[in-house]
């Protein structure tokens, strides 16, 4: 059986990973404690502007910082909220029968997401994927340290994860699909045998038409 990888962000959603982590910073359990989170966060925005450009390792590293100190209990609690108010209005409306046109083909359906852990599950269990290859937060004594979990779910490190997954799973990359919007998920496409573009930025939608891989736009469907 052969698995079909999607990236998340951009390609099955409209959201970044920005979004959740603003709605968390934005409803704790104070408004004291939503100032000092909020203001923190402001103070390292230039920081992970540059980041986001240079090294999404580093950005994920710097964005997940900002959850130091919360609650693994309110994380979890407040997920279905961050799920049907952020998450699921982004949802590209194409999304679903994209993934269904994967699962009828008989291929196991995997998001890979920069995205954490519990809110990507509430993603796959909406489209119908099977599993999902996602951050996780570090807890200690049930609250969140700041920092991720290894491996970390961004950039090259996806490709790794793919050919890890596939390997545990018994599916031959030959065989196996992957989707992405973003060129920086070069190394993610190629180890596939059926890369194909979504939403493609502009590099990648030239690489997609040099390589005759597969180029659609979610967005321009109704």
């Amino acid at each position: 059986m052969a698995a079909s990888y999607f990236d998340v962000d951009g390609t099955l959603v409209s959201t970044n990973l920005v979004h959740p982590t603003l709605f968390y910073l934005l409803n704790q359990a104070t408004p004291v404690q939503t100032a000092l989170r909020f203001g923190r966060a402001l103070f390292k925005a230039p920081a992970m502007t540059v980041a986001e450009l240079a090294d999404r390792r580093t950005f994920n590293e710097l964005l997940y910082s900002s959850y130091q100190g919360m609650s693994e209990d309110r994380l979890v609690l407040l997920s279905d909220e961050v799920f049907e108010k952020v998450l699921r209005p982004s949802i590209y409306p194409a999304a679903r029968d994209l993934v269904r046109k994967n699962v009828d083909r008989g291929n196991v359906v995997v998001l890979i997401s920069g995205a954490l852990d519990f809110i990507a599950r509430r993603l796959a269990d909406h489209l119908g994927a099977d599993d999902v290859i996602a951050n996780r937060l570090e807890m200690k004594d049930g609250y969140a340290t700041g920092k991720l979990e290894k491996p970390v779910v961004a950039g090259p490190e996806k490709a790794r994860l793919i050919r890890d997954h596939a390997r545990v799973h018994g599916h031959d990359l030959d065989d196996c699909y992957a989707f992405s919007d973003s060129y920086s998920d070069l190394p993610m496409l190629s180890v596939v045998g059926h890369p194909a573009a979504v939403n493609p930025d502009p590099r990648l939608k030239l690489l997609a038409r040099a390589y005759s891989w597969p180029s659609f736009d979610l967005r321009a469907c109704p």
